[in-house]
């Protein structure tokens, strides 16, 4: 007879959820049995709520940390275990809403100056040209980059959603110097994983090298690109639903965030005060 840990696999992989998530709900799964050291079929609401407030209270857990946790519980007890009413009533965590780090456009090309290998300089600069998650770029295979409509195709993003993105004319000239001395297929970015391509822990190893080596002292994580190639389109000028588009967000307001950080944005608008006593004003009433 299958285990818990076993059929909660099988669901997960039915309901479609990444590798990552499904790791990710299992590691939980199994913490939360091992603190109370026993199954969860003998565990019910008490425990569920006991726990999460053991992360918070003691461990001191992150929000997003909180939200994964309860809801690797919930898929446990509502789906495997078939016992939602357990789950039902237990709060979700708000979110707490951060303006991310943004580096600006120096620093950005003090990184790619800083990248030595030509296939991780080439994946630093895909992160920041198209705004792709590390994992995104990590995956691309070689006939994802079209270069005569001058796009990339991002494949099972997000929610495994795949999308499109712009492609960077310099971006391009960066990935055709890389092909032609590595010659990668079918993945863009080779590397040790399973699957054959490129692992996002490594890049993020050498991110950290790169950073280091460029002399910047903010912390930040390859993410940060992706949080660049927004801001800095916004602060280009360029619509906020198209930035939402090549994000792959579901949501307004996800890209919104991003408004919020754009400086330049802010330091182009007129204050009020500015307009009194001038023709300007009449529009103030």
């Amino acid at each position: 007879m299958a285990t818990i840990h076993e059929r909660m696999e099988v669901d997960l992989k039915l309901g479609g959820y990444s590798a990552n998530t499904c790791k990710i709900y299992l590691l939980y799964a199994r913490l939360f049995a091992k603190y109370f050291n026993r199954s969860p079929e003998e565990m019910g609401a008490n425990e569920v709520r006991e726990y999460l407030l053991y992360l918070i209270e003691r461990r001191r857990a992150s929000r997003a940390t909180i939200r994964q946790v309860r809801a690797a519980l919930s898929f446990l007890y509502a789906i495997t275990l078939q016992r939602p009413v357990e789950v039902e009533y237990i709060p979700v965590m708000r979110r707490q809403r951060r303006l991310p780090q943004v580096l600006s456009g120096t620093e950005v090309e003090a990184l790619f100056s800083a990248a030595v290998s030509p296939k991780y300089r080439a994946i630093l600069m895909t992160l920041y040209g198209g705004g792709l998650r590390i994992g995104e770029a990590c995956r691309l295979q070689v006939e994802d980059i079209d270069s005569k409509r001058m796009l990339i195709r991002v494949r099972a993003g997000k929610g495994g959603k795949d999308r499109y993105t712009i492609l960077s004319a310099r971006l391009l000239h960066e990935l055709r110097a890389y092909w032609a001395i590595s010659r990668p297929h079918p993945w863009l970015f080779p590397g040790n994983t399973e699957a054959g391509h490129a692992s996002p822990d490594s890049a993020r190893l050498v991110f950290r090298q790169v950073l280091a080596a460029s002399g910047i002292t903010k912390k930040v994580t390859p993410h940060v690109l992706r949080h660049c190639f927004a801001t800095h389109l916004l602060e280009t000028g360029k619509d906020i639903n198209f930035v939402k588009i090549v994000l792959g967000h579901g949501s307004l307001r996800a890209t919104e965030v991003y408004a919020h950080v754009s400086l330049q944005h802010i330091s182009r608008t007129t204050s009020p005060l500015d307009l009194l006593g001038t023709p300007s004003a009449a529009v103030l009433g």
